[in-house]
């Protein structure tokens, strides 16, 4: 039975926008063709300078009752753009979509129906990657597959420090109440907004449900982030481990445990990731190393507990060796996978 907008809250759909002019029509109508029948879309323009602009004020003048843009006057970065969609939501939901990707027809109605059947503060559903490279399709960013619905901020941030879900803001139906409620907005200046805001959410989220369909289309193309990440990205790292170890030091015993175990993991991705990106500036990843072991780190008394795994204690010994042994190491394992 078709749902009717006149009993259905609205729900708010954000897009940041900057030099997206080959990807934001598809985007928007993507938006524009869902099934649920009371969305308002807010665009962020973050001062483009392509011809992105020009696209969404033509479909603007098309869905006007439909549509706001707001234009910064100068470039802040998507973690600005993110809180500007916040800030001026209308909806009772908020669902954040980047500007190069899309959405299936029916994902707002399933992602609604899963939060009232639920009761959850947040509906995910699954993300079907489509590489533009070698024309394939495949499930990207998955989450654990007997994951249905989770109650209890202790259960929500152990499966969140444990990977079971992934870290996206996108492909999320949140509350808005909730972020406003708990000031979670996305920290300015951090280009790896969406790790940061994430965890900051599984801190404070009550509940959570999973849908098992595909809600979402994420791209990737020759200008997306993945493949585009320089010594900036790696300078945010520095800074999202240093808000992981705020948080670290502001708990109790075993929430420590949990976000122990995020930190470590998120350390071991960082160290690969600027290997692989940048291994031959190894003046700077040594810099990093050294500076990532400032951050928590395994107690000897860990090692002998059931709390962390065997993959875990590994990993935090390869992360606190002295800087030369320690890039040695890590380019003997990734060079040999």
């Amino acid at each position: 039975m078709p749902l009717s907008n006149q009993s259905l809250p609205l729900i708010t759909v954000s897009i940041p926008i900057y030099n997206c002019e080959k990807y934001i029509e598809r985007c928007i109508s993507s938006v524009l063709n869902q099934t649920y029948p009371n969305i308002e879309i807010i665009l962020v323009n973050d001062k483009s300078s392509d011809g992105s602009l020009e696209i969404i004020k033509q479909i603007q003048e098309k869905h006007p009752e439909s549509i706001e843009i707001i234009n910064f006057r100068e470039n802040k970065g998507p973690s600005a753009a993110r809180n500007a969609g916040i800030d001026r939501a209308n909806g009772e939901y908020l669902f954040f979509i980047d500007s190069d990707d899309e959405i299936t027809e029916t994902c707002i109605e399933k992602l609604y129906v899963k939060s009232i059947e639920t009761g959850a503060t947040i509906s995910m559903g699954k993300s079907l990657a489509k590489n533009t490279f070698k024309r394939t399709e495949y499930e990207i960013f998955p989450f654990k597959k007997d994951l249905s619905y989770l109650e209890g901020n202790d259960i929500i941030l152990k499966n969140f420090c444990e990977g079971n879900w992934s870290i996206t803001c996108w492909n999320k139906l949140v509350k808005l109440d909730f972020l406003k409620k708990n000031l979670l907005y996305f920290v300015e200046g951090i280009f790896s907004q969406d790790e940061l805001w994430s965890f900051h959410c599984a801190l404070k989220l009550d509940s959570i449900a999973f849908l098992d369909e595909y809600t979402y289309y994420y791209y990737l193309h020759g200008e997306s982030i993945i493949f585009n990440k320089t010594k900036r990205n790696f300078e945010n790292h520095q800074t999202i481990v240093e808000y992981f170890t705020k948080a670290y030091y502001e708990q109790n015993s075993i929430r420590k445990k949990y976000i122990l175990n995020h930190i470590i993991k998120f350390k071991e991705i960082t160290l690969t990731m600027q290997y692989q990106i940048m291994g031959r500036d190894i003046k700077y990843w040594k810099k990093n190393y050294s500076r990532l072991k400032k951050s928590p780190s395994l107690s000897v008394v860990d090692y002998f507990s059931n709390s962390f795994s065997k993959d875990i204690k590994k990993k935090n010994i390869l992360q606190n060796l002295p800087s030369s042994l320690g890039y040695r190491l890590y380019k003997w394992r990734i060079e040999r996978t």
